[in-house]
């Protein structure tokens, strides 16, 4: 059985550009090695989302996007750092995701017995101004941007916030890990998430014929990008060059961090895992805005390596279906501790045991606000609300969303007084539930344009082509998904907004 537990999760980090999963496009070296003596998971799937919310699920095991978008820990919950603290497991978090240390994010860290934090990636509010010197890079043209005041400070490689957090991750395996008993090392890697912007000989490796002054690190978050004539196809291959040169970029210092693992003890099992996909053009569409959760964004790769002296150790393929909140479940069965709060999580121990051949006949995916997915086995359920969006209940007593940085003064609405307390599922704590109708400013997620329920059969339709919500294979994935929201005690107005 582990004692000990790595967890790296690299953001954005899309299943189907992996070596391990078939792919031969971008350069995985060291996560395909990894991934040769690990159990390689080919259905898992991500639950809430974006950002926050799939964290949520990771440490916190209960879906949220069906009561509220981007937000905290809250009152009636705690993360999964605060029963391994009681079990007697030293947790260290390394990161350098910005979001967790916003309003929204801004409690998950709190109950990790240390935490370290790598500044300068993306949104992160690090540096007032860019380096005067010049020493590191120029600016790419985006005064507001908080990332171009930081992107000059890295004077090499080994100053990006990916590589600072793998060699953190590193050190602490090396110098501190071995006076614990028992430890979780949970590393949240914002590579190989947006900006794309990697130094030589990454920055040229997938695009050498780029001509244009600047890269195109930026992606564009939206629908028919191509097509809408807002980037042209040779921009679509430079961003997805540069992608995947960030890809390889983060492959290589996962590779450093994985020779420190290698010398430690053999009694530490290690989870490779990711938030989300990211489009790069797949169905025309870019970064992850207002659409379906098709495959690329929300199937996902997970491989779990375990210590050698376990019958759970030998390499295969698990063809189960599973979701980020089975994580949860995991690490809490892995050490011995169990969460006082409603989850929704199973534990992967059966399946990396060779015990079952399944945990789970369905999983629920969505973004608070939009359409709700089922995803069964090799099969997936996508239902579109009604017209008008409406009824919408937020459940929170943290009063948060996303923060986005060009848009200071974009908040959430504060309650009015048609909220009331009511209770989640399986709490007795009052929260304040906000109900929003048509009319209402709501979450911003909510907003966009709906093009009606589809269902895929994804063994025999992979890229989700053919759209089956008419026959009697879309009808039974309805009432799938009709049962799976009654069994998590979902709001009544979820129901309705969807149309059943």
């Amino acid at each position: 059985m582990a004692q000990n537990v790595v967890v790296v999760l690299l953001d954005s980090l899309n299943r189907h550009m992996l070596g391990a999963y078939g792919s031969t496009e971008f350069a995985t070296p060291n996560l395909d090695r990894f991934a040769d003596s690990a159990t390689r998971f080919t259905q898992h799937y991500s639950g809430s989302l974006p950002c926050m919310p799939a964290r949520h699920d990771l440490l916190c095991g209960a879906l949220d996007f069906l009561w509220k978008p981007w937000g905290s820990v809250e009152l009636w919950e705690e993360p999964l750092t605060a029963p391994l603290r009681r079990a007697g497991v030293v947790t260290k978090l390394v990161t350098d995701h910005p979001h967790l240390f916003e309003v929204g994010g801004e409690n998950y860290h709190t109950e990790f017995t240390a935490w370290d934090y790598q500044r300068g990636h993306e949104s992160d509010p690090w540096r007032t101004h860019a380096d005067p010197s010049w020493i590191g890079a120029p600016m790419f043209g985006r005064p507001s941007s908080h990332y171009d005041h930081s992107r000059g400070w890295f004077r090499d490689e080994a100053d990006f916030p990916g590589p600072r957090v793998m060699r953190e991750a590193a050190r602490w395996l090396r110098e501190e890990a071995i006076h614990h008993d028992r430890f979780l090392l949970f590393i949240d890697e914002f590579d190989p998430h947006e900006p794309f912007d990697t130094p030589e000989p990454y920055a040229s490796m997938y695009d050498p014929d780029w001509s244009e002054a600047q890269r195109l690190i930026w992606p564009p978050y939206t629908v028919g990008a191509v097509a809408k004539g807002v980037i042209t196809e040779r921009e679509g291959r430079q961003i997805r060059a540069n992608y995947g040169a960030k890809l390889t970029f983060i492959d290589h210092w996962f590779g450093e961090l994985l020779t420190a693992i290698d010398e430690s003890n053999d009694d530490t099992a290690v989870i490779v895992c990711t938030d989300h996909g990211h489009f790069l053009g797949e169905h025309d569409i870019w970064g992850k805005p207002a659409c379906p959760i098709y495959e690329p964004l929300g199937h996902t790769p997970l491989l779990i390596r375990w210590p050698t002296d376990s019958n759970a150790a030998s390499p295969m393929t698990c063809d189960a279906l599973t979701t980020n909140v089975d994580l949860h479940a995991t690490l809490l069965d892995i050490f011995g501790a169990t969460s006082d709060h409603r989850t929704h999580g199973h534990s992967l121990l059966p399946l990396l045991h060779r015990e079952a051949v399944s945990i789970r006949e369905w999983a629920l995916s969505g973004v608070y606000g939009r359409e709700v997915h089922l995803i069964a086995d090799h099969a997936k359920y996508v239902r579109a609300p009604v017209a008008g969006n409406v009824p919408m209940s937020m459940f929170s007593n943290r009063w948060s969303t996303m923060p986005v940085g060009g848009f200071p003064d974009l908040k959430l609405p504060m309650p009015d007084d048609r909220a009331y307390l009511d209770h989640m599922p399986g709490s007795s704590i009052p929260v304040i539930r906000q109900p929003f109708e048509a009319s209402d400013p709501r979450p911003f997620w909510s907003y966009a344009k709906f093009d009606g329920s589809k269902a895929f059969d994804l063994g025999s339709d992979p890229g989700e082509l053919r759209n089956l919500c008419d026959d009697r294979f879309g009808a039974h994935l309805a009432d799938m998904l009709h049962a799976a929201l009654t069994e998590v005690e979902a709001p009544a107005d979820q129901f309705v907004r969807l149309g059943y």
